[in-house]
C-alpha cells in the first residue's frame, strides 16, 4: 500500500519548514523525503524520481532556478516553487523553466496542501484528456508543413522535431484541433491545467511565448500563432 502513495521531495534549507511540510504531507497521505541542499537532492533524483518536488529558490549551495532547470532536463516531474521573492520577474522565470506553481513565503499550510492536490489533479486531467481522442494532423502553412501525432506525442515543422514539454504540447494540440478558430484563454487553461487551476493566468502567456520561440522554423510561431488580446489564442493557416 505504501508504494501506491505518491512520493514528494521537499528541498528547503530551513529545518522548521521541512519539518512542517513533511508532517502535514505525510498526514495527507503522501510519502515524503526532505533535503536541506540542492546537491543532496540532485544525487537522490538520479536514483529515484518522485511524483512531485517542492523546491525552495534560495538554497545554500545552488540556485533554485538552476535546480528546476536540471529537474526538467531529467524528467517531466511537476515542481512547486517556494520563495520569499514575490517579484513578478522571479515568478515568470520559474514558470518559464517549467514550474507548475509558485508560492510566496510565508504561506499557509492548507493553501500549500490544496496546491499540491491541484497539481496532481491537473496532471491526471492532461493524461486523461490526451488519451481520449488520439489526434493526428498534417497541415500546410504556406511553404511550411506541420505534422502533429498525439499517439507519439510529436510535433514536426518540416523535418524538424519540435521539443515541447507536455503542457506546451497540449496547448499546440488544442489550438490545432481548433485550427483557424479562436480558443478562449480560460478554455485553454482548463484543457491544459484542469478545471481546478486557480494559479496565475499569465502562466499561459509564458507558455505561448516559449512555444513561439521553439517553433521558430521559417518564423512559424510569429506568423501563424496569433494572440487575440483580451480573448485568447489561435493558430491559423488562412484556409
Amino acid at each position: 500500500m505504501e508504494k501506491n502513495k505518491k512520493l514528494i521531495y521537499v528541498v528547503d534549507d530551513e529545518d522548521n519548514i521541512r519539518e512542517i511540510l513533511e508532517h502535514n504531507l505525510v498526514r495527507d497521505g503522501y510519502r515524503v523525503k526532505s533535503f536541506e541542499d540542492g546537491r543532496s537532492f540532485l544525487d537522490e533524483l538520479n536514483q529515484i524520481k518522485p511524483d512531485l518536488v517542492i523546491l525552495d529558490l534560495m538554497l545554500p549551495d545552488m540556485e533554485g532556478l538552476d535546480i528546476c532547470r536540471e529537474i526538467k532536463k531529467k524528467a517531466d516531474i511537476p515542481v512547486i516553487i517556494l520563495s520569499a521573492k514575490s517579484e513578478e520577474l522571479d515568478k515568470v522565470l520559474g514558470l518559464e523553466l517549467g514550474a507548475d506553481d509558485y508560492i510566496v513565503k510565508p504561506f499557509g499550510i492548507r493553501e500549500l496542501l490544496a496546491r499540491v492536490k491541484n497539481v496532481f489533479r491537473r496532471i491526471n486531467g492532461v493524461i486523461h484528456y490526451g488519451a481520449e481522442v488520439p489526434f493526428r494532423g498534417d497541415f500546410d502553412f504556406d511553404e511550411v508543413k506541420l505534422l502533429v501525432d498525439e499517439v507519439k506525442h510529436e510535433v514536426f515543422l518540416g523535418e524538424n522535431k519540435i521539443n515541447l514539454n507536455p503542457k506546451e504540447y497540449q496547448i499546440v494540440l488544442n489550438l490545432l484541433k481548433n485550427l483557424n478558430n479562436l480558443v478562449p484563454r480560460m478554455e485553454l487553461i482548463e484543457k491544459v491545467w484542469g478545471e481546478d487551476y486557480y494559479g496565475d493566468t499569465r502562466t499561459l502567456d509564458v507558455h505561448i511565448r516559449r512555444i513561439r520561440e521553439k517553433m521558430d522554423y521559417k518564423k512559424f510561431g510569429k506568423r501563424f500563432i496569433h494572440t487575440v488580446h483580451g480573448y485568447g489564442y489561435k493558430i491559423t493557416n488562412g484556409s
